[in-house]
Order: structure tokens, then sequence, then C-alpha cells
């Protein structure tokens, strides 16, 4: 069962540039602070040498604008790096393993080299993470989502560097955009239970960003089809088996009527489904297990795991070529690509 590609949130692409954005310059820091490029420079380098006010309108002027000087040095700068920098909240699980390999692979092909920096769930360590990578002035910039710091979307913008954001939609985006709506997948997945006759509905889901947004989907879609709210369990992210046990004992101590359980990942329904066999619950007769993922194991389980599948592969692959794209000097007729999703129906539900 799939969900057609949603393509009226993501922006038109013919209203977005999808020429490369010029980065701020020295030049424009300086105009703003009213004071020359070299005192600039002074400033960021050596800034001793610098009054305490002039210091403070250049800080203030590289804060406004996002500057982030280019540890490259300039005479070097008329080469490309031939570097893409990609960040993935985890590379715990085969969750991003896909997109991860495909994107590698693609860019490789084209003669660039990939850098993998692992960022958690935290946006502080993400703008870390972008201030040292936009001062080595990489080909290319990959994002794992969409919701980023004021900062770091600043620092984004201002850079110059073409950035795909992947694995989610917005109406703003950076730049270029290979995802799919987190929202339309909760709502769909709800409406896939509601069809199989589950009517008492809950959530088992880590407290990231896309998940929360799954979840809320979900609930909303549940709603509207005049069903009770759904019963929530939150886990941190990234999420675990363990947790996946512990997160179905205490929903059934809360909601113990319980008869479909949706999984913000296939290693939490991994859990829930052991959890249910040591309960002695049948599964999908007494409970339904759906997943998120569709990640190596979920065939094989018994019973196997009814989930839902992103084409990692794709993104990757889309993601590359656009950044290779742009790197050459090409531009990219449609930046905005909504990939989709497919609900995988086996044993569980």
């Amino acid at each position: 069962m799939s969900a057609p590609p949603d393509r009226s949130r993501p922006p038109d692409p013919s209203s977005v540039p999808s020429a490369a954005r010029a980065a701020v310059t020295l030049r424009e820091v300086a105009d703003r602070a009213g004071v020359s490029m070299i005192t600039v420079s002074r400033v960021l380098k050596t800034p001793a040498q610098v009054s305490e006010a002039t210091r403070a309108r250049v800080q203030e002027a590289v804060a406004a604008l996002g500057y982030v000087p280019n540890l490259v040095a300039g005479g070097l700068r008329s080469s490309r790096s031939h570097l893409v920098m990609a960040l993935v909240p985890t590379t715990r699980g085969q969750l991003f393993g896909e997109m991860i390999q495909s994107l590698t692979d693609a860019l490789h092909g084209r003669g660039f080299q990939v850098m993998f920096g692992e960022v958690g769930y935290a946006a502080s360590r993400e703008d870390e993470l972008l201030r040292a990578i936009v001062g080595r002035r990489p080909d290319g910039i990959v994002l794992t989502g969409v919701v980023h710091s004021p900062e770091g979307r600043r620092l984004l913008l201002a850079s110059g560097i073409p950035v795909v954001e992947t694995w989610d939609t917005t109406p703003t985006p950076i730049d270029m955009l290979v995802g799919l709506s987190h929202e339309r997948l909760g709502e769909a997945v709800c409406a896939y239970l509601h069809a199989r006759g589950r009517r008492r509905l809950a959530v088992i889901s880590g407290d990231d960003e896309r998940a929360t947004r799954r979840q809320q989907g979900f609930s909303a879609a549940a709603r509207r089809l005049g069903l009770e709210a759904p019963a929530l369990q939150w886990v941190p992210a990234p999420t675990s088996h363990a947790q996946g046990r512990t997160g179905l004992a205490a929903l059934l101590e809360a909601a113990p009527r319980t008869d479909a359980v949706f999984c913000s990942s296939d290693m939490l329904a991994l859990g829930v489904l052991t959890e249910a066999r040591t309960r002695g619950i049948a599964v999908p007769g007494d409970l339904a297990v759906a997943g998120f993922g569709d990640i190596e194991f979920a065939a094989t389980l018994a019973p196997s795991l009814t989930t839902v599948r992103i084409d990692g592969t794709r993104i990757g692959q889309t993601a590359a070529a656009f950044i290779a794209d742009r790197a050459e000097g090409r531009s990219v007729a449609r930046p905005h690509v909504d990939i989709g999703f497919s609900i995988v129906e086996r044993e569980s539900a």
C-alpha cells in the first residue's frame, strides 16, 4: 500500500532560485561594521590589536550576517574541494545506512569524497559542526532533517555552499530538499490500522522532531476517524529494543485495552513484539504492531513486521546529483523532491 507524494507542501521549484547562492564576504562584514577589510581580518585573527568598541561592531556584523571565515587558503579556493559533508543524527542501527551508502557511491562516481558527522538529536551539536564545516568550504552539505536552530540556518544561508536537506519537508527549505511528510505518514498508518478493525490505538515514540510529527499526524487522523485519543509512551531518541519492551509494559498498564501500537522505529517494534510474546499476547490477534524504517530484520521476524519504508537509496542518489550538479556549475531544475513512503504489509498488523 503506497501513499502518493505530497507535492502541495514544498514550494514551487520555479519560485526558488536553483543557481548557487553567493557567500557572505569579508567586504560585506566590513561595510556593515563601518571599518576596513583589514580591520575585520584583525578582529578575526588577532583581536587584541583592535579596540574593544571596534571589535564589538565587527562581531555584531559577523553574527548578523552569519559570516564564517574561510579556513581554506584563498589561493586554493579557485579549485573545488571535491569534498561533501553529510550530517546524520546517528550511525547506530540501519535506518540511515541505505542513504549513506547510496550517497557515498553516487558522489564517488562523480569524483567527490564524503565525510560524515554524527550530530545526535540536539541542535546545539549540529551548530558546532556546521560552523566547523562551513569554515572549510566543502563543495556541498547534506543534512538530515529540516529543523535547524536560527544560528545554524543563518550560517548555511550565508555560506553560499550548496545544501540539501533530507528525510523531511518544509515550505521554507534552505536550498535543495529531498524528503517526505512525516505528518502524512502518521496519518496513513492510523488509517491503515483503522481499516483493519483496530479502534484502541497507541503510539510508542522517540522524542525526536520527526518522530513527534509522525505521532501528531497519527493522533490527528484518529480524531478525524472518531476514535479516542491514542495512548502515548515517549522514550529518548535514539530508540532501542529495550525501550520497546519497557514502553509496551508501561503502555499496557496505562491503557490495557490497546489493540494496536504504532512504533516510531522498527527497533522499538521489535521490543514490543518481544514483550508481547513474554506476556502471552497474540500478535496480531490481540495486538497489532507497526514500525517505521523497514530495516533488514523486519521481513524475517516471526511474525514478520508491518512497517513503513522510506526509499533511502533514492534520497542518497538524488541528494548526490543535486550537490554534484551545483558544484559543477549546473542548475537544478527541480530542487525540491517529495519521495513519499510506502506501508509494507506483513504479519504483525
